[in-house]
Parts: structure tokens; C-alpha cells; sequence
């Protein structure tokens, strides 16, 4: 058993990070939202295989449910073909870049090794997704449905702000697009 958990550890790490790798590399805009998809969902298994349930769910959800879902739509939405993700290379951004992830792992690295990890699981009752779940869809369900109807709204007005105005061609002489349309 432990061998099957290990072996899906690499698994899940290895969807995780190759695709975030292939994001970085890509020169199509929807191949990158593509390859952000299964990066987290390598993410999400991660989370899966280590127990915490709600925040793998929640990842599906949320990141590739929500967030994800809405990037495409935008992409796909905002009509531009060339959209030049590379226009200028310069080595100028290479030095404060890797200066910067240096950083960002010494601080991780320090936050690591000096954190106070709990090394037991918890009590049965002290944290359950049920509770979650429930409380969700009882006593918050009014900010719930608020926040679906608000995603709606933006969505309908995004999709109306991008929309093309064609000119219809009509068998008449008319001089304004959409004039003469019945």
C-alpha cells in the first residue's frame, strides 16, 4: 500500500509541475490555459492524496471550475488573434527574475524548517467537511446563491461588452449598419 502511495505522489507531482513548466514555454495563449488546467489538477491530487478533501474539491471547484473555466471564456471572448505574448526578449529580466526566485525559496525554505508542524491528525469531530457542507448550504446559502447570480451577470456583460457588431447586409439602400433590419 505504501508503494502505491508513493508511486502516486511522483504521479500527481509530476502532473503538477511538468505542465506549470510547459505554461512557461508555450507560445499559444490557450495552450498555456490548457496546460494550467492539469497542473492543477496535479494540484488537486496532491491535496486528495494527502487528505485534505475540502481543498482538493475546493481546487476543482474553484480553480479549474471557476477561474479557469472563465479565463478561456475570456481568451475566447476578446477576439484577438496575434495577441504577441513575447514581443520583446531581453536579458534585462533575467537577472531580477532569478534574483527574485532565489528569494522566494530561501523564505520558503526558512518557513519550513522553522514551522511548528503538527505531526498527529486531528480529533474526529475537530474539523469535517460535512460541517462545511452544511453550513454552506444552510446558513450561507443566501451569499452563495449572490455570488453565482453576480458570476452570471459578469459573465452575460463580458460576452455583451466583447460582442462584434457586424453589419448585416440587407437587399436595401441603407447607408447605417442595422438600419433596414426587421
Amino acid at each position: 500500500m505504501a508503494l502505491f502511495s508513493d508511486i502516486m505522489f511522483w504521479v500527481f507531482a509530476a502532473t503538477a509541475v511538468l505542465p506549470a513548466l510547459l505554461v512557461l514555454f508555450s507560445r499559444e495563449i490557450v495552450h498555456m490555459a490548457c496546460w494550467l488546467l492539469l497542473s492543477l489538477a496535479g494540484f488537486a491530487g496532491l491535496y486528495l492524496q494527502m487528505g485534505a478533501a475540502f481543498l482538493g474539491f475546493t481546487q476543482v471547484v474553484v480553480y479549474i471550475g471557476g477561474i479557469l473555466i472563465l479565463l478561456l471564456f475570456g481568451i475566447m471572448l476578446t477576439q484577438k488573434l496575434d495577441v504577441p505574448l513575447r514581443e520583446r526578449q531581453s536579458w534585462a529580466f533575467v537577472f531580477p527574475g532569478v534574483l527574485t526566485g532565489l528569494l522566494v525559496i530561501a523564505g520558503l525554505t526558512h518557513l519550513a524548517w522553522n514551522a511548528p508542524w503538527q505531526t498527529t491528525a486531528p480529533a474526529p469531530g475537530e474539523f469535517v467537511a460535512d460541517q462545511i457542507g452544511v453550513g454552506f448550504m444552510s446558513t450561507f446559502i443566501l451569499a452563495f446563491e449572490a455570488v453565482s447570480v453576480l458570476l452570471l451577470v459578469a459573465m452575460v456583460g463580458a460576452s455583451y461588452l466583447v460582442r462584434r457588431d457586424v453589419p448585416q447586409e440587407t437587399g436595401g439602400d441603407s447607408s447605417q449598419p442595422g438600419e433596414g433590419v426587421s
